[in-house]
C-alpha cells in the first residue's frame, strides 16, 4: 500500500521499520522539526527522523500543518491510500484526513476508550491497571475518540515501569498495524465505534505529577512512581531541600507511623503512608547531591523521630 507516514518518539519507529519491511511503499515520513537538545542546545533529530534516514526515505518537518500549503500539496501529489499516524504529537487537520481512500490510521498505546491522550502508557501503569494493550483506529476530528479497526491486550508484569513496558507495546503494536493495514486493503475489517461513556483520560504528564502525596496509600504510590519513570519520577522535600526518590517499594508490616513521617527500622528508610500503610525508601537523592542508598542517607543525615517529608 502506498503510505505516509507520521510520528516523532522512539515508540514510533518499530512501525516504520515493520512498515518498510513488510514492502509497503512509504512514500513520505512526517516527523516533527528537529529541537534544540542538552546542555550545548544542538539540533537534535527525532527517533522517526533518526530511522527514517537509515531506511533512506523522504522526509517531511512542518513546524504547522494545518495552514500550510506547501505540505499540503506535497502530500496530495503523493496521493496515499492511507496516513499511518504513531505519536506524531501534531492535531491532524480536516483536509488531511479527508485525503487517502483508507482515511488516518493512528496505534495508541491504550485499550481504547481507556486512557485516551498523551501519555497512556504511563498513567495505565500509575492507575493500577495490570492489563493493558495497543489499539489501531480510524482518526477523526477528537482526541483519540474514532473508531476502532482491532486491538490486543498486553499484561503488565509486576513492578514493570513505563519505561520497561513501552518498548513491548512499541514491537507488538508494530504487528498489529501490520495486521491492521493488511485487513484494510482486504476491506475485512469492520469499524467499531467506542463506548465514549467509559472513557478516561491519560493527559500529557506536568513536573508536579511526581510530587509524592503520602496520604495516598502505598501500592498508589508505588503504581505512580513505576508509572512516571523516567519523568516526572518521584519527589518529595526534606528540610527545605528537594528529596528524589529513586527506588521504592510497599512494606507488608508497617510500623505505626504517620503519612509522610519516617522513620528507621535497621537499615531501611520508611515513610509513612495513608491507610496505615508505608513505603520503604532504598535509593534517593537529595538536592544538590549524589543519589546514594538509605543506608548512607541515614548515616549521613540522621533523621530524627518524627520528622517529616514534604
Amino acid at each position: 500500500m502506498k503510505l505516509v507516514y507520521c510520528g516523532t518518539p522512539i515508540f514510533a519507529v518499530p512501525s516504520l521499520d515493520a512498515l518498510v519491511q513488510a514492502g509497503h511503499e512509504v512514500k513520505l515520513v512526517v516527523t516533527q522539526p528537529d529541537r534544540p537538545k542538552g546542555r550545548g542546545m544542538e539540533l537534535a533529530l527525532s527517533p522517526v527522523k533518526q530511522k527514517a534516514i537509515e531506511l533512506g526515505l523522504a522526509i517531511a518537518q512542518p513546524e504547522k500543518i494545518r495552514n500550510d500549503l506547501e505540505f499540503r500539496a506535497q502530500l496530495e501529489s503523493i496521493a496515499p491510500e492511507c496516513i499511518v499516524i504513531v505519536g506524531y504529537g501534531r492535531i491532524i487537520p480536516r483536509w488531511m484526513l479527508d485525503l487517502p481512500m483508507h482515511g488516518n490510521i493512528n496505534l495508541h498505546a491504550s485499550l481504547l476508550p481507556k486512557y485516551r491522550g498523551a501519555a497512556p502508557i504511563q498513567w495505565a501503569i500509575a492507575e493500577g491497571e495490570t492489563i493493558t494493550g495497543n489499539t489501531t483506529m480510524r482518526i477523526d476530528e477528537g482526541l483519540d475518540t474514532g473508531d476502532i479497526l482491532l486491538q490486543r491486550e498486553l499484561a503488565i508484569l509486576p513492578g514493570e515501569t513505563s519505561v520497561q513496558l513501552a518498548p513491548r507495546l512499541a514491537a507488538m503494536g508494530a504487528e498489529l498495524l501490520l495486521e491492521t493495514i493488511a485487513a484494510l486493503a482486504n476491506h475485512c475489517v469492520q469499524p467499531v465505534a467506542q463506548e465514549h461513556s467509559r472513557a478516561t483520560l491519560a493527559p500529557i504528564l506536568k513536573r508536579e505529577d511526581g510530587r509524592v502525596d503520602f496520604t495516598r496509600d502505598a501500592g498508589a504510590i508505588c503504581n505512580r512512581f513505576r508509572g512516571f519513570q523516567p519523568w516526572p519520577g518521584a519527589f518529595t522535600s526534606f528540610r527545605g531541600k528537594q528529596l528524589t526518590l529513586h527506588s521504592i517499594s510497599a512494606i507488608d508490616s508497617a510500623p505505626s507511623v504517620a503519612p509522610a513521617e519516617v522513620v528507621i527500622a535497621g537499615e531501611r528508610l520508611i515513610a509513612g503512608c495513608g491507610r496505615g500503610t508505608a513505603i520503604a525508601i532504598e535509593e534517593l537523592q537529595l538536592e544538590g547531591k549524589r543519589r546514594m542508598s538509605a543506608r548512607e542517607f541515614i548515616n549521613g543525615y540522621h533523621p530524627k523521630p518524627g520528622e517529616r517529608l514534604g
